[in-house]
């Protein structure tokens, strides 16, 4: 699983359980709804800007956001990211 895949699936669910529409978060975030599309379905990357207005609009925190997306630092200065899956639903 890739960061952008993960991030969306996080995004998707908070922006669900706080009743929300794509286009209703975009507007609360000064964004368009295509753009909202694209983080949910893995196809884009946020930077730290659309990050903080995601977390604003939606009421949430970044932990939320980017939960089960850890660096792990190497001892030669270089080191990779992991990405889990989300727990499976009950």
């Amino acid at each position: 699983m890739e960061i952008g895949e993960r991030f969306g699936q996080n995004l998707r669910r908070e922006r669900i359980k706080a009743e929300l529409t794509q286009e209703e978060v975009a507007d609360l975030a000064g964004m368009h709804r295509t753009e909202v599309s694209l983080l949910e379905t893995g196809g884009r990357v946020p930077r730290l800007k659309t990050l903080l207005k995601l977390v604003g609009a939606i009421g949430t925190s970044t932990d939320r956001l980017l939960e089960g997306i850890n660096w792990v630092p190497t001892t030669t200065g270089r080191g990779d990211f992991e990405v889990f899956p989300p727990p499976a639903e009950d």
